[in-house]
């Protein structure tokens, strides 16, 4: 059992002045982390890693959440020495090939960092002295400088650490560092990606669903809950607002042509986003369309949508073929939720033959039918808008 992890990051290490706001962040997401699960855990920044003291823990559950943390590009289980004394090196670097490497048959190369200055011994003695240990009990082994398969690291600090796996991380920005957003989440597979997405930037979401009672059901309202739990697990804790979006959809039904259905209908739920995202201090709203998948979702369309509101849309995933976004949502584990056969309010109203190239004169001519009505009905959905705390329950 390993007494620690070392944990590498990337972009943090070259923030400057700086620095130290993004490694305190990382710190903190780590330990909100651990929190969640059995056992003791102190973590602490060391000289460029985060470093996780561990005792009465479950390794595989530990590296499973370790691999949440938004920040951590590097995961290395760590063997923490006694003694500095030189030979004790040499001897225990021994003893951890002989207990991780049942099989003997391998190249390897020893990498010595030699952190503490104040070390006596330089770094290439380290290393040939370690190795030459190493040879001598294990004669099976064989040195490979440039392209070993086990690279055993030995750094020394206040104390010295020995490794030599690194587990990858998800890497990105700690969360926390780059303000708070907005997510339109839908039941689909591209919106709690495009969240994950984004988070992994640094960026904490806020959710708002736009629900269709009684045209959708509440197994389609529970799917989407269930969503926000499952990117919760990488972003943090997430306010979900429930929107009764039914009158609205069906005025604009009424009054509107309904080649322009969609487009109109995206439009107030992109005014809707954004009085919630002004009323809390949100800097931005976060959809999952991609260029051309769908009629809603060309250039023309994304150009009439955006005009409704006038705070930044990101939109990570433009760019990202089907594939692209089917494949991260299996690795989130959010695919197979995401195509449970529940509908949600932008399925059940759209057209039959929806305009692929709007022309924004055109829709916001058709707005106008809408009268005072649109604004009253705009009103009672931000009134009665539900918020559930998504993912707290697990902190």
């Amino acid at each position: 059992m390993f007494q620690a992890f070392l944990l590498k990051y990337a972009e943090v290490g070259v923030k400057g002045k700086n620095r130290y706001v993004f490694e305190d962040a990382l710190v903190r997401n780590v330990k909100k982390h651990l929190e969640k699960i059995s056992g003791e855990f102190d973590v602490s920044k060391i000289n460029g890693r985060v470093f996780v003291q561990c005792a009465n823990y479950d390794y595989e559950e530990t590296v499973e959440e370790l691999k949440k943390v938004f920040g951590v590009v590097g995961i290395c289980p760590v063997r923490v020495l006694d003694s500095m004394d030189h030979d004790d090196v040499v001897k225990a670097a021994v003893e951890f090939i002989g207990e991780n490497y049942p099989d003997k048959n391998f190249s390897f190369k020893v990498e010595t960092r030699r952190a503490n200055k104040s070390y006596p011994i330089p770094s290439m003695t380290m290393d040939a002295d370690a190795g030459e240990a190493i040879l001598m009990a294990y004669p099976e082994t064989h040195v490979d400088v440039h392209n070993p398969e086990v690279r055993l690291h030995i750094e020394v600090r206040e104390t010295v650490f020995m490794y030599s796996k690194t587990i990858k991380g998800c890497g990105g920005m700690p969360l926390g560092t780059n303000g708070r957003a907005l997510l339109l989440l839908s039941g689909g597979i591209d919106s709690p990606v495009a969240g994950y997405m984004v988070s992994r930037r640094g960026v904490e979401l806020d959710a708002v669903y736009f629900n269709a009672p009684p045209y959708t059901s509440e197994r389609a309202k529970q799917k989407v809950m269930d969503l926000a739990r499952q990117i919760s697990k990488w972003t943090g804790p997430i306010h979900l607002h429930i929107i009764n979006f039914t009158d609205i959809q069906l005025y604009i039904y009424e009054k509107c042509p309904h080649d322009e259905l969609t487009i109109i209908m995206r439009r107030y739920m992109m005014r809707i986003a954004e009085h919630i995202a002004r009323q809390n201090d949100l800097l931005g709203l976060i959809t999952g369309e991609s260029i051309g998948q769908v009629a809603s979702q060309t250039m023309k369309s994304l150009f009439c949508t955006d005009e409704a509101c006038n705070i930044p849309v990101y939109r990570p995933l433009i760019g990202f073929d089907k594939q692209d976004i089917i494949d991260l949502s299996e690795k989130l584990g959010t695919y197979e939720t995401s195509i449970l056969p529940y509908e949600d309010c932008c399925t059940i109203f759209v057209a039959k033959h929806p305009v692929t190239k709007p022309n924004l004169n055109i829709i916001k001519k058709s707005e106008t039918k809408l009268d005072e009505k649109i604004d009253e009905l705009f009103k009672t959905a931000i009134e009665t808008d539900e918020v559930v705390l998504i993912g707290n329950e697990e902190r």
